[in-house]
């Protein structure tokens, strides 16, 4: 039985397990909040002073008025719930999520007010914040989330949700054609009960729910504009957008009648500059920008002799894989798979690409930062066993292969680079077809080998259901394996951090063994600010809470 007024049963063990050290600080913030404590009261059983302290505490403090511009790209805004990754940044700011993933990785309501999990994790009731309206005064209501959830789930929207909720929201059907399609399991599925509430009935336990509510493309749209967004368009956050050009800049005005706190700014802007690194040094320096959202680490250097700007670093789930389709010849073969990774020496790969800042790669896409995250040891390089696994495979003499990875930002093509030089000393001689950002994300999912890198997520089952479950719409390696899968499936269910990392690390070992991937490092992440910005709090995934900002002048 729950403590009273505990909001799942599993949280008195949770607790306990806190007290007596069998989890740590991490893991039970996590956790808690995933299973509806209120982050006021985890950090307070935590002992965590000052945990929950946001724009809304520090409002009082920051200066009114003025532009903060912001050193980011600017893409195609027009479709957010197809979004990729970046261009949430802009959207966000005008059309906002259910929940909110903080700058310490525990999940908070947002437009929710609360949640609430049976305790068998399969019924999720999402009680909305009450008060919020739309920009043009509607109130926002339970048919509005009903609406983008559905919108979502969609097969024809092309949302990467889909995927995400695919194994708890959704059942595969057959078409007229004999093919197959999606649809929600159940007619309840999505169930409102009541202008502030909202039920989802799941096909099986799912802890991460709240998580996967911020998954980028899960803005909260206006039905009214059918899934569509540009200037002008309704939303219920702190800003409103007033204009863009993609690859150029979007301009974005104060919402005075915001919900919430802020925002301080009266406009925020987004100021593409090509993702050079020079070219955002000189406007860092120059005052055209005032915040450089993903800062190459090569001008770490640079930023820290300025007198009006300093940066700041996390530690982030972000990574890239150097990824194999497994339906394509030779990688179909799990040796050559495996020798890809015994070749690769990992810690040297993160010192060349990324100056020794972040975590080798141990291959299975878990961070040592996921709180359900397994130490199984790091594949050590053995280039003497990945030339033995290729002569197994049938290829004594080696392997001609070509790696398709963008040309920025830098450090991904100097880990390919590093990565190249340790594959010839194994026979497999890998040619590199350096792209321009933009053709590479046209054919990511295309090419046989490729250098992808992907964003940060809180929680590693998160990340692998995205990238590695069967069918999965960016499972851009077409990996199929039922047993991951199974693994998996478990894993999403189970409360115990300790008891899912047992299954984690079978995950692991899979992936290790049998994955697509070859996996160097996890980056940290830095941006740089001039002094004159107050309230910027760098984001594990670089995010921008415009509402938390304000300017000197």
């Amino acid at each position: 039985m729950a403590d009273d007024g505990d909001p799942h049963p599993y949280l008195p063990t949770l607790r306990r397990q806190f007290a007596e050290g069998r989890v740590s600080r991490r893991e039970f913030l996590r956790t808690a909040t995933l299973l509806g404590l209120s982050a006021g009261a985890a950090y307070a059983f935590a002992g965590v002073r000052g945990g929950v302290r946001t724009a809304r505490a520090a409002a009082g403090e920051l200066p009114k008025g003025g532009t903060c511009r912001v050193g980011m790209p600017v893409q195609d805004l027009s479709t957010p719930h197809a979004y990729s990754w970046l261009q949430s940044d802009i959207t966000r700011q005008v059309c906002q999520y259910l929940t909110r993933t903080n700058q310490d990785n525990v999940t908070v309501p947002e437009l929710l007010q609360a949640w609430t999990a049976s305790e068998d994790l399969r019924t999720w009731t999402l009680n909305l914040r009450r008060g919020i309206a739309w920009h043009d005064g509607r109130p926002f209501v339970a048919d509005d989330v009903v609406w983008n959830l559905e919108h979502l789930l969609d097969p024809d929207t092309g949302s990467s949700t889909l995927g995400l909720m695919k194994g708890y929201l959704l059942k595969e059907v057959e078409t007229e054609d004999g093919g197959t399609t999606t649809e929600l399991w159940d007619a309840n599925a999505i169930e409102k009960l009541d202008d502030h509430t909202v039920r989802l009935n799941l096909k099986q336990p799912q802890l991460a729910v709240p998580e996967h509510l911020f998954h980028y493309p899960n803005h909260m749209l206006d039905p009214a504009e059918n899934g569509q967004f540009g200037p002008g368009s309704n939303g219920t956050g702190p800003f409103r957008l007033i204009d863009y050009e993609v690859g150029q800049r979007a301009v974005l005005a104060a919402n005075p009648d915001y919900w919430g706190e802020g925002p301080h700014l009266d406009r925020l802007e987004m100021i593409d500059l090509g993702g050079d690194g020079s070219a955002e040094l000189a406007a860092l320096e120059s005052g055209q920008i005032d915040i450089l959202r993903d800062m190459n680490i090569r001008l770490s250097d640079s930023v820290a002799r300025m007198d009006h700007a300093a940066y700041q670093s996390a530690p982030s789930g972000q990574t890239a894989v150097a990824r194999v389709q497994v339906d394509k010849k030779p990688f179909d073969d799990p040796r050559v798979r495996k020798a890809l990774r015994l070749a690769v020496d990992t810690p040297r790969v993160l010192e060349i690409a990324h100056q020794g800042e972040g975590i080798a790669g141990e291959h299975h896409h878990v961070c040592p930062i996921h709180p359900e995250y397994a130490d199984i040891g790091r594949m050590p390089q053995d280039l003497e066993r990945a030339r033995a696994l290729l002569a197994e495979a049938g290829y004594p003499d080696g392997l001609d292969l070509e790696i398709a990875c963008k040309n920025s930002p830098d450090w991904e093509l100097d880990a390919v680079q590093a990565m190249q030089q340790m594959w010839a000393q194994a026979g497999l001689r890998v040619s590199i077809n350096n792209m321009p950002a933009s053709a590479y994300w046209d054919v990511w999912t295309q090419v046989p080998f490729g250098f992808t890198d992907w964003a940060h997520r809180s929680l590693g089952i998160m990340a692998l259901a995205l990238a590695y479950q069967s069918g999965g719409d960016w499972n851009e390696s077409n990996y199929a394996n039922p047993e991951l899968d199974r693994l998996l499936t478990e894993a999403e269910g189970i409360p115990d951090p300790e008891a899912r990392r047992a299954v984690m690390a079978e995950i692991e070992r899979i992936m290790q063994e049998d994955g697509p991937i070859v996996q160097p490092l996890w980056r940290a992440v830095f941006a740089a600010a001039n002094n004159r910005v107050k309230g910027f709090r760098l984001h594990p995934v670089m995010w921008i809470f415009g509402e938390e900002l304000a300017v000197e002048s």
